[in-house]
């Protein structure tokens, strides 16, 4: 079933939205906390460039060294950034009604509790989808299987400024890597139940 109620939808038929966030780090006794937010569409299986969002999250807490060597995101870049809350508007028009899709959901998923039933789904885990489809590889992380299948190059396409652990680029490789999946298993006109 999509999320407009739709039973018979395919999967070639769906609305799709990646999610990444990237986080402050964890510290000890705390979990992280977002710092930058993307998310990207793609319908049916046609990337969306215009739907292309990304933005910095303020927050109260610091950014940690290791955050930082991994993401480059400092305190001076979240300086001016709006607070996650007051980003529900445009979060309700880029997640609602669509298939949300992130490689190890759990973290998207925490991250939108700040959102009391926010109704935002299904889900779609490339990772989990990765590991039942393509059994027996060495690394399922997202990098490691857009190299596998060239699908960086595929990014730059579309976001020339592409890079590793930056949330929009991370948003669009999962939908590239959700993309390949269904192509590889040919599931385009099977239920989109399939994807659960």
């Amino acid at each position: 079933m999509d999320p407009e109620g739709n039973p018979a939808a395919k999967v070639g038929e769906l609305s799709f939205a990646a999610l990444d966030f990237e986080s402050a780090g964890e510290r000890a006794n705390e979990a992280g906390v977002p710092v930058q937010v993307g998310v990207a569409w793609m319908h049916g299986l046609v990337v969306d460039p215009s739907s292309f969002y990304r933005s910095y999250l303020r927050t109260h807490r610091p950014v940690t060294w290791a955050a930082q060597q991994l993401h480059g995101i400092t305190q001076s870049d979240l300086q001016d950034a709006p607070e996650f809350l007051s980003l529900w508007p445009e979060m309700k028009r880029l997640l609602a009604n669509r298939w949300l899709v992130a490689h190890g959901a759990g973290t998207e998923k925490r991250y939108l509790r700040a959102f009391p039933l926010h109704g935002f789904g299904p889900w779609v885990d490339t990772l989990t989808l990765s590991r039942k489809i393509l059994a027996g590889r060495p690394s399922y992380a997202l990098s490691d299987l857009a190299g596998e299948f060239s699908l960086e190059e595929q990014a730059r396409v579309f976001l020339p400024d592409f890079r590793w652990h930056e949330a929009l680029s991370d948003a669009v490789a999962s939908l590239l890597l959700l993309r390949k999946l269904i192509e590889l298993t040919e599931i385009q006109n099977h239920p989109a139940e399939m994807l659960l």
